[in-house]
């Protein structure tokens, strides 16, 4: 199973816990803005809350768990797409399998682009970090993917964040930094067209 690991699974493995954690911010975010309803909407189109209850469609299952308040734990996953699965036997914590959002493209090599305009005004380190936080990153896995040093990593993240173009959460014991919307305005306009170009 290590060898395994080392082989299939560690090389891609933060790109994939990326990918998971930015999801669980996203959730999080739509519970508290608009509770479970929110929360479920966009999940799965077999998957439904209504009324207090959780409806998941299923063609191998019927029937009906009760949670008895044991909660729902919800597991982004990069290995179940396109379905989402329930465990809800009773000796185990009630949980939904899902794939987080972006799965389709998890494999995808992509260069992100350095908006010029915006290395102009910020500097280019700042507009490139501000570029490749499409989604939460830790201040390492930044470092890895700009080749930038991990210190002027954290040093441009501290200037972006005292400037209102990033913020940061925890996750465990690693710090994930996100854009903004504001940085997200600046880094969606820079990287349009420029002026008088057809």
């Amino acid at each position: 199973i290590e060898g395994y690991w080392e082989a299939a699974l560690a090389p891609y493995w933060p790109r994939i816990r990326t990918l998971c954690e930015g999801d669980v911010q996203h959730r999080a975010l739509l519970l508290a803005e608009g509770g479970m309803q929110r929360l479920f909407d966009d999940l799965d189109p077999k998957l439904a809350w209504d009324e207090g209850t959780l409806q998941l469609a299923s063609r191998c299952r019927s029937g009906r768990a009760r949670l008895d308040g044991r909660g729902l734990l919800l597991t982004p996953s990069a290995f179940v797409w396109p379905r989402i699965f329930s465990d809800v036997v009773a000796e185990w914590q009630p949980t939904l399998r899902y794939p987080p959002r972006g799965t389709g493209t998890l494999w995808e090599e992509r260069a992100q682009p350095h908006p010029e305009a915006l290395a102009g005004v910020l500097g280019r380190g700042r507009a490139v970090l501000l570029a490749e936080l499409t989604g939460p990153a830790s201040t390492t896995e930044l470092a890895r993917r700009t080749g930038l040093s991990a210190g002027g990593v954290s040093q441009h993240l501290s200037a972006l964040r005292a400037a209102g173009l990033v913020s940061a959460h925890r996750s465990g014991r690693t710090v994930l930094y996100a854009r903004t919307s504001v940085a997200e305005a600046l880094v969606a306009q820079s990287s349009g067209p420029s002026p008088g170009s057809s």
